[in-house]
């Protein structure tokens, strides 16, 4: 007989038959069996065949190396007969077990004891520092639960955890989440060239087809290694035009007619992706000066006939401070189909900066691109760029797979990628039945919310725009969010959704947040923000080393990042400082 011990679920299993064999000799003795036994514990042993599971254990036990297995027998049996004569203590009656949720990951329920957890102090310096920012009570929602629960709604704090609110970026959570289980972690979006002629003697007779199947990955390399292939098939002259076939998405165009959503559409987080965005349609900048003290800016990928020349005018002000003086460039079309881009306004003496811009039509974008990378390859085009859908009978003559799913989320939640988050959430919609007409992300809501349903996650008060919180109408409560957190850590991609989750104080958003010690490390959180909205979700580890589920929301006016952190930081370092349930064994 020999005994193993579980940290998490502080479980005792006893392993009965043969001699165990070397690769599981017992070497663990457990001490404090005495004061166990007291409590009438040890007849409370839940047996089963070859497996015992005692429910829980005191705070004073702990392993060491343990003598053979016979005399192990020996000395329980002689404990036992002495604590029948000794004289009886009265002790407080045991805390009533949490018993944890079950999930086809989570494996059986195994109970636990969890301590009762008094909130007051938390909840009353929540609501100081909200009533200090001028913040209503009603505007701040926070969640600290169990990762596992006995029941639905079970939490240590609850604070307008109902109430559907503006989640920002931690919307991401749900979207991806979704995605790797209703599309699968080894889900790839693809970009296919096709011919509709035939090639005769290294001349395409027909157009070109580039077709998006919304591959995240489609920089400007990946497309020239595409065209590259097409060369090595003996293609030299390309007769007819090249077709962008975006049809994948309903419409193939989401951004068409949408009023920009703040002052600076043309930076990356603004930009609204297509079933073929090639390079997320950015020109990315480098602004340095050169020894003469002169502004020089160097742009890539490389298009035909674009031309960028700035306007900026020098200041002395510190470098950081460069987007206050910042105007948007101006496009300006010139003769032979040539296109200008002005950057205006000011720029702080030398300061340099890499920039990504989102500032050509898309169109022109990949047909510049095209052509001057088929030219580099030593190809001939005249034709011209166009968005249509690919005719039928068109051949495929190259093509490429983004990575899987599982890495495309990390990139995701780590740096809050929201065109890839709405790429998702379409591609999510392209997979769900419905009606020829139905628009793309109509579908993707009803597969999201029927997600939600199979998880038992009630969906009253949440509003899908985009998937990624970068919108004004997205809602989400804080009891959502934690249900999704949960449903991520105990569900089948669990560790591909866990590492997708910015660590604090080592990697993505969240890398300088433990700058001034104030945030545990021990903690995956994604952050979210807007104009009027700061937000975390994610897990947090108590001082027992377990993972809470931890949510909170603000969302008012006056909820700016220099008096929403006091709130979020008392909220962590309140669950890291707190023994929720027991400690893991060494």
């Amino acid at each position: 007989m020999f005994m193993r011990g579980r940290s998490r679920e502080d479980e005792v299993c006893c392993f009965l038959g043969s001699r165990p064999s070397a690769g599981r000799r017992p070497m663990l003795r457990l001490q404090g069996l005495s004061e166990f036994a007291r409590q009438g514990n040890a007849s409370q042993a839940l047996c089963r065949p070859h497996v015992c599971t005692v429910p829980t254990l005191d705070s004073s036990m702990r392993w060491e190396p343990l003598m053979p297995s016979w005399r192990l027998l020996a000395a329980l049996i002689s404990a036992a007969a002495g604590l029948a004569a000794a004289q009886p203590a009265a002790l407080p009656q045991a805390a009533p077990p949490v018993q944890a949720a079950s999930s086809p990951a989570a494996g059986p329920l195994v109970r636990q004891r969890r301590p009762s957890v008094d909130a007051t102090a938390l909840e009353a310096e929540v609501q100081a520092l909200a009533r200090a920012a001028q913040l209503p009570l009603e505007a701040v929602a926070v969640v600290v639960a169990p990762l596992r629960s006995e029941a639905p709604g079970q939490r240590f704090v609850a604070m307008s955890a109902e109430r559907a609110l503006q989640p920002a970026s931690t919307m991401k959570v749900l979207t991806t989440l979704a995605g790797l289980e209703l599309l699968g972690p080894t889900w790839r979006g693809r970009t296919r060239l096709l011919a509709t002629g035939p090639v005769e003697n290294g001349v395409l007779q027909g157009d070109l087809v580039l077709e998006g199947g919304a591959d995240m990955d489609l920089s400007a390399d990946a497309l020239q290694a595409l065209l590259r292939k097409l060369r090595e098939r003996g293609v030299e002259v390309i007769r007819g035009d090249l077709i962008l076939d975006r049809s994948a998405f309903r419409p193939t165009r989401v951004d068409l007619g949408l009023p920009p959503f703040d002052d600076a559409p043309e930076f990356e987080y603004n930009l609204i992706p297509d079933a073929l965005t090639v390079d997320s349609n950015l020109l990315r900048m480098d602004l340095a000066f050169d020894a003469a003290g002169t502004l020089q800016i160097h742009h890539h990928p490389r298009l035909h006939g674009l031309r960028i020349r700035h306007e900026l005018h020098l200041v002395d002000a510190p470098c950081t401070r460069w987007g206050e003086g910042w105007k948007t460039p101006e496009v300006k079309r010139r003769w032979l189909s040539q296109t200008e881009v002005v950057l205006r306004g000011t720029w702080p003496r030398g300061c340099e900066r890499s920039l990504a811009l989102n500032l050509i039509d898309r169109d022109e974008f990949i047909g510049r691109l095209v052509r001057r990378q088929w030219a580099d390859l030593g190809g001939q085009w005249q034709g011209r760029a166009r968005e249509a859908v690919t005719p039928p009978g068109a051949v495929v003559l190259a093509e490429r797979q983004s990575r899987p799913l599982s890495e495309l989320v990390r990139g995701i939640n780590k740096v809050s990628d929201n065109a890839r988050t709405r790429t998702l959430l379409l591609a999510i919609g392209r997979q769900t039945p419905g009606a020829d007409d139905e628009p793309t992300l109509q579908r993707a809501d009803r597969a999201v919310r029927a997600w939600m349903a199979r998880h038992s996650i009630p969906d009253a008060g949440l509003v899908l725009d985009n998937g990624s919180g970068l919108s004004r109408t997205e809602k989400i409560s804080a009891a959502q969010l934690e249900a999704v957190v949960r449903a991520g850590m105990t569900g089948p991609w669990a560790p591909e959704f866990l590492t997708s989750l910015p660590v604090v104080g080592v990697d993505g958003l969240m890398r300088w947040r433990q700058a001034d010690g104030a945030v545990p490390i021990q903690a995956r959180l994604k952050p979210g923000g807007l104009r009027n909205v700061v937000s975390v979700a994610g897990t947090v580890n108590d001082a027992a080393g377990q993972p809470m589920i931890v949510v909170v929301i603000l969302n008012h006016d006056n909820a700016r990042a220099a008096v929403s952190r006091p709130i979020i930081d008392a909220v962590l370092q309140w669950v890291s400082k707190t023994r929720f349930s027991p400690p893991a064994s060494p």
